[in-house]
């Protein structure tokens, strides 16, 4: 499909609403309007939901089509989603929003090429129970800051865990960043411009394709390169990561607030050592955005508390 992101999902609202469709008609298989949406309300809450991904998805995967989104979009789009730390009812009504966009292709496909086209976004509904089980959504905004990061980073069960822990806490990275770094990622030493400090340069790949670069101590650095160095990668995987987490928090009297705390905290670190250097608070939460592979300056302010 081509057009812009409002076209497209304009195409789509056309292809599941239908204004005044009776109830008894929407969950009857054999109807013409079979899980069509027929309350503008609604229609307009499912739309702005698909908006958003498709958005997302051109940003940072650069998929500009919507019958082309697949489940792993889907899995990708929600974990963004959970790292902002979302209320529960935002992310449940996302999850829905999911599963009519996967209805609607399919209704679009068979109007469109006359059959339907394989679309499932199932994994929406583990994301979703996984999210609510692991306490990652909120009843209201939440800030996920730690208090004491080292603390918990130095009660991680796991030397490789520390590591990605203090990596995503000095440089800002996301937990895919840290899940697997090779050779070629490390980038030597260099100079912060803001701090004109020395510090380790990692380049990292997270979802969606996007490349940029960490900056972290240079201990972190050196103890990364150690264990590239003897090990030929640093790779950790990311449920046992999680749990550790987890369950260090829960041990030492600490709020858990998964991995993103790390990153969370590292942007509020980052923006008072903006100012420290003689940055305007707007240039601070530029620098950082971009430092985060965001490019809104108000996506800083949410880790701000803002």
């Amino acid at each position: 499909m081509r057009g812009s992101v409002y076209y497209q999902t304009g195409q789509l609202t056309k292809a599941i609403f239908v204004e005044g469709a009776k109830k008894e008609d929407r969950i009857n298989p054999e109807h013409p309007h079979y899980k069509c949406i027929a309350s503008y309300k609604s229609m307009k809450t499912y739309r702005d939901v698909w908006n958003n991904l498709g958005n997302y998805l051109k940003e940072h995967w650069k998929i500009k089509d919507f019958e082309k989104i697949t489940a792993e979009h889907i899995d990708a789009y929600i974990s963004y989603k959970i790292e902002y730390y979302p209320s529960r009812q935002y992310l449940e009504k996302v999850v829905s929003a999911l599963g009519k966009l996967e209805d609607t292709l399919k209704r679009f496909a068979l109007h469109t090429y006359g059959q339907e086209r394989d679309y499932d976004f199932s994994i929406r509904q583990n994301k979703l129970h996984y999210a609510k089980v692991q306490q990652l959504v909120a009843d209201g905004y939440h800030n996920r800051v730690y208090l004491d990061s080292k603390l918990i980073i130095d009660n991680l069960s796991s030397p490789k865990h520390k590591i990605a822990a203090l990596i995503q806490l000095s440089g800002g990275a996301r937990s895919e960043g840290v899940s697997l770094i090779k050779k070629d990622q490390l980038k030597d030493i260099t100079i912060d411009p803001i701090s004109k400090e020395e510090l380790g340069i990692i380049e990292t790949k997270e979802k969606g394709g996007k490349i940029g670069d960490v900056m972290v101590e240079t201990y972190i650095y050196k103890y990364l390169q150690d264990i590239i160095e003897t090990e030929g990668v640093f790779r950790i995987k990311y449920q046992e990561y999680a749990d550790d987490i987890r369950q260090t928090c829960l041990k030492i009297g600490i709020i858990p607030h998964g991995s993103h705390g790390f990153r969370w905290t590292f942007a509020q670190n980052r923006v008072r050592i903006y100012q420290d250097h003689g940055y305007t608070y707007e240039q601070a939460l530029q620098g950082v955005s971009w430092e985060m592979k965001h490019f809104r300056p108000d996506i800083t302010e949410h880790y701000l508390g803002g």
